[in-house]
């Protein structure tokens, strides 16, 4: 897949810290029947790799990446795992060679003009804006569609029900991420047909990218 394959794949990019691999396969299932086929599994807990490699073997109808992939390492172990695209807080030189090696997709994080500028220089035009709204939200995309009008963006961190639709308004936004679809205190009590009726609301809500 193509960094824009993955962010045209859906509007809404699950962002997930699975604790225990098996709910990993149990989470997809509900995501996949409340109508969103993409998950990104961030490596921020021991479950990540795992709860990735059994999601790909489980469900290939499931787009599975990594999340929170920080170095060269990280890539190859999510790739390893059966992740078909990763997504980064930051953006590399490391990063973005892994990626040209590997040929796989990277959507690396960026926040200021100078590494919207770096990711565009080595012809990276999907980016992931994190975080969203303390980079300055729906303004800073406004900003970056006059110097960048190639750019395209999955704003992330700090994006909800109440303002995913303003970001997925904006020219130059393909998708959002947002961990909000799979609360915390579901998955403690995995309670999974709640998740699923989460993201029907949330897919009923969304307008214009669907």
């Amino acid at each position: 897949m193509t960094a824009r394959e993955v962010m045209q794949v859906s509007p809404i990019v699950p962002v997930i810290a699975l604790e225990n691999m098996n709910d990993a396969v149990p989470l997809a299932e509900a995501l996949l029947e409340g109508g969103i086929n993409i998950m990104e599994i961030t490596l921020r807990t021991d479950a990540g790799l795992g709860s990735i490699e059994a999601i790909s073997k489980a469900l290939p109808q499931m787009h599975v990446g990594a999340g929170t992939v920080l170095n060269a390492s990280d890539f190859k172990d999510a790739v390893d795992h059966g992740a078909a695209f990763v997504f980064s807080p930051g953006i590399s030189e490391e990063l973005m060679q892994t990626s040209r090696e590997l040929d796989v997709a990277l959507i690396p994080g960026v926040a200021t003009a100078s590494e919207v500028m770096l990711a565009k220089n080595n012809g990276f035009e999907h980016c992931k804006l994190f975080p969203a709204t303390l980079a300055g939200g729906f303004e800073i995309l406004k900003a970056f569609g006059g110097p960048f009008p190639s750019m395209r963006f999955c704003p992330t961190g700090g994006v909800n029900l109440s303002n995913i639709n303003d970001f997925l308004s904006m020219e130059n936004v393909l998708c959002a991420g947002g961990s909000w679809i799979v609360p915390k205190q579901c998955m403690k009590e995995k309670d999974f047909k709640q998740i699923t009726t989460l993201c029907i609301e949330a897919m009923q809500t969304i307008k214009g990218k669907i």
